[in-house]
């Protein structure tokens, strides 16, 4: 296929899981009240039960892609996503609706590993990272939308349609895939499914310094966006008072997370990944710090809040997808595994500390950002112990070569 549908295919395999998490954030009091769930903070489980579902299934697609092929697991962990998004709109108990929420994520998992291996099947350093920017400016704009795609559903229907609209669009994915994607997996690269080779790549993934390093200070910076995921309709409606503009403020946030993506296509070929990634952690952690002495000064207001919050997401899109592709770079040979083994530990990370955060929550937002900041700073730490010390240097050897290969 040519590269705008490449880079469009790999944007809606990465929007099923946007799309399952913020399309709910409306729906969440009506889900509550409907399943018999009294408290607001036991809401946010709708949102952890399928990240914990969704990271801890990565730990197998790596090893079934790198066997199997790409093609045929993508395909499998669509239909899984497929039918129990279906199961959520039929849910009868909270219970039961987690239980479906954990499997759909199980079977969106496939898609995270599945889109990076894929990437990194055919590009490497710089021209990876400028791929998956030129991705996530797609991908993006369903977080953008996707909460008010929830809230238009519940004007016109009820709220378990929100969950048949993942079912539908799931199922257009995995349409165009069977029909278009390529099997990207070089057969001398395929990895025997044996205990022996399986243990052996998740040694190799899990004591690569680079790798290691900056999968933890994705985990930690994740948590906060996860912690604000959580907490995000709680804050709107009963902190800031914008219950009808929740949607619209919402996507204006989650834009500077696709205006950063853009830019970081443009500028990461000039001044390497590792370079813009550090300057921005440094600008993510100066908004937080700002915004956690806002909060507890008294003096929150909504714009405080929404122009804050928006500069936070702008620099937390350079951060997480120079930050991947840092971490996966040492590991091509393995991009299956390291994929998945990276996704795992990232997921369900963030999501723990995410929802640390979110049960905090005490109206007010000195939780939220005390947590930004606080996983912020921590996450600095991580990199400065991978690089030694040395940070907005351009890396050494592939990392930062201009590479590429055509499909």
């Amino acid at each position: 296929m040519g590269f705008g549908q490449f880079v469009a295919l790999i944007a809606a395999m990465m929007a099923t899981n946007a799309l399952a998490i913020d399309s709910m954030l409306p729906a969440m009091p009506q889900i509550g009240q409907a399943l018999g769930v009294a408290s607001a903070n036991q809401r946010q489980w709708i949102l952890t039960a399928y990240l914990l579902g969704f990271g801890a299934a990565q730990i197998v697609y790596g090893s079934l892609a790198d066997r199997f092929g790409r093609k045929p697991v993508l395909l499998v962990g669509l239909a899984i996503y497929v039918v129990f998004a279906a199961a959520c709109a039929f849910a009868t108990s909270f219970e039961m609706l987690l239980i479906a929420r954990a499997l759909c994520g199980v079977g969106a998992a496939a898609t995270r590993v599945l889109s990076v291996s894929i990437v990194r099947d055919c590009y490497s350093g710089r021209q990876m990272a400028k791929v998956m920017s030129l991705s996530f400016i797609v991908f993006l704009g369903v977080p953008i939308i996707a909460p008010s795609v929830g809230q238009a559903i519940l004007l016109v229907a009820p709220w378990p349609w929100v969950f048949g609209i993942l079912s539908i669009f799931g199922s257009a994915v995995i349409v165009w895939a069977a029909l278009k994607l390529p099997e990207t997996l070089h057969p001398e690269d395929r990895t025997p499914l044996a205990v022996g080779p399986v243990l052996a790549a998740f040694k190799e993934c899990l004591t690569n310094r680079v790798a290691v390093g900056y999968t933890l200070a994705s985990t930690l910076v994740l948590g906060g966006l996860f912690g604000f995921l959580n907490s995000a309709q709680q804050v709107f409606v009963e902190v800031l008072g914008a219950g009808k503009l929740f949607t619209l403020i919402f996507a204006a946030i989650a834009g500077g997370i696709a205006v950063s993506s853009l830019v970081n296509s443009q500028i990461v070929g000039r001044f390497g990944m590792r370079m813009v990634s550090h300057v921005s952690l440094l600008g993510y952690i100066a908004f937080a710090v700002v915004h956690a002495l806002v909060a507890l000064s008294g003096h929150e207001t909504l714009w405080t809040f929404s122009l804050l919050q928006a500069g936070m997401m702008f620099c937390f899109g350079m951060v997480m997808s120079n930050f991947g592709a840092i971490a996966m770079e040492p590991l091509g040979h393995l991009a299956g595994t390291a994929a998945s083994v990276q996704g795992f530990i990232t997921t369900i990370g963030g999501a723990l500390f995410g929802f640390y955060i979110g049960q905090l929550f005490d109206g007010t937002t000195v939780p939220l950002t005390l947590g930004f900041a606080g996983f912020g700073i921590a996450g600095l730490i991580a990199v400065l112990i991978t690089e030694k010390g040395r940070m907005f240097q351009s890396g050494a050897g592939a990392a930062d070569a201009i590479a590429g290969a055509g499909h």
